[in-house]
């Protein structure tokens, strides 16, 4: 029974990503928008969209959408929401905002006037003028694009990239959400070598072992809507047995990840243990130099150091070229990398396959595609 709508909020360019993992958790009716996958659910969808979805940033229930003009407008509509159905009587509420390409330019105003028409119907519902507040937390948006307001309430809390097994981080480090969006991207399954030369931290071949264990992204963390009564503590239990039970510990999984920084293979390797997926991966200190190619097919997925990140521009261009000698010759492997550098593909000698638009947080990058020759299908 399809009862609600949620979206799933997504970074620029990873949209058909978000929507392919939407569809796999089996909810067809979607609509694709920039930033954003809108999907009709139930209210199961709530846990199962929080614990599987790998790229999405949140999960924000729709609360309703309208045409507002006006102040008057706005908190009439907003007033007319089912909000005594999902905030209990002693929720905790906040409004946040944004403003574009509409007359209701001021968000702070535009706050204010969803949170006083959210306390009326409160008040309606519940007989009284004062509440407490000290109950679950209901993190309320409203957001204004040419003049149409679209009121949800966030459901996931911190954000989805937030998994829970990065304790510590090194110098620019890789969302986990867009890890895993370059490594779905690269279309490598568990049966292939992945490697990642330049890891950090380890976040791309911890992101590459979950999906290939098939481990839910969320199951380590907890979300902002496991204490609303609507959804209720039982479909919560239920999408995580169902995500525990889901877990692949059979496949032999073989990933590889290094990096010439010492401490961030320490805290990469630690980060695994964390995830429980350090048996899928080896971790090497050592510069791309000493890398070498050994198998007859791979796949290379990396977020190497580039310019405008770590400042030290020269010394990734040679890097790059570097990349494109190693790899000259390797035609059986395919090779993904995410930078900042538009003269990419003259410095590692070849035009990309395919050049995908993306941002690593605000900087703008290109994910280089790179298809090598497939493996014999095996009979």
């Amino acid at each position: 029974m399809s009862d609600i709508e949620l979206i799933a909020t997504s970074t620029f360019g990873l949209e058909a990503v978000v929507k392919r993992e939407v569809l796999s958790l089996g909810y067809p009716d979607l609509l694709t928008e920039d930033g954003k996958i809108t999907f009709s659910a139930d209210l199961a969808a709530i846990p199962r969209a929080n614990l599987w979805l790998r790229s999405a940033d949140r999960v924000l229930l729709k609360m309703g959408q309208f045409k507002a003009l006006s102040f008057e407008e706005l908190f009439e509509n907003t007033n007319a929401l089912p909000w005594d159905e999902w905030i209990t009587e002693d929720g905790k509420f906040t409004v946040t905002g944004k403003s574009v390409k509409s007359k209701l330019y001021s968000v702070p105003d535009c706050q204010a006037i969803v949170k006083k028409a959210v306390v009326e119907k409160m008040k309606q519902r519940y007989k009284k003028d004062w509440f407490s507040e000290t109950g679950p937390e209901y993190t309320i948006q409203v957001s204004l694009l040419k003049d149409m307001a679209t009121l949800t309430i966030d459901t996931s809390g911190v954000g989805l990239h937030k998994r829970g097994y990065r304790h510590r981080s090194v110098e620019a480090p890789l969302k986990e959400t867009l890890a895993a969006a370059l490594v779905q991207l690269s279309f490598w399954n568990k049966d292939r070598l992945l490697v990642d030369p330049f890891c950090g931290s380890g976040t791309i071949p911890i992101e590459a072992a979950m999906i290939a264990r098939n481990i839910a992204p969320g199951l380590n963390r907890g979300f902002a809507s496991e204490d609303w009564p609507k959804v209720g503590k039982k479909l919560w239990k239920q999408a995580r047995i169902e995500a525990f039970s889901s877990i692949d510990q059979e496949s032999r999984i073989r990933i590889a990840g290094s990096d010439i920084d010492k401490r961030a293979i320490e805290t990469a390797r630690q980060n695994a243990v964390n995830c429980g997926v350090d048996d899928c991966i080896e971790y090497r200190a050592m510069p791309f130099s000493q890398l070498k190619i050994t198998e007859e097919y791979g796949v290379v997925v990396t977020n190497p150091p580039y310019g405008e990140r770590m400042g030290q521009s020269q010394q990734a261009r040679e890097l790059y070229s570097d990349m494109g000698m190693k790899f000259a010759d390797n035609h059986t492997w395919s090779v993904y990398v995410i930078t900042s550098d538009e003269d990419f593909e003259s410095l590692f000698g070849k035009k990309a396959d395919r050049r995908r638009k993306l941002y690593n947080g605000r900087i703008k990058v290109d994910y280089y595609q790179y298809y090598g020759q497939r493996p014999p299908s095996k009979k």
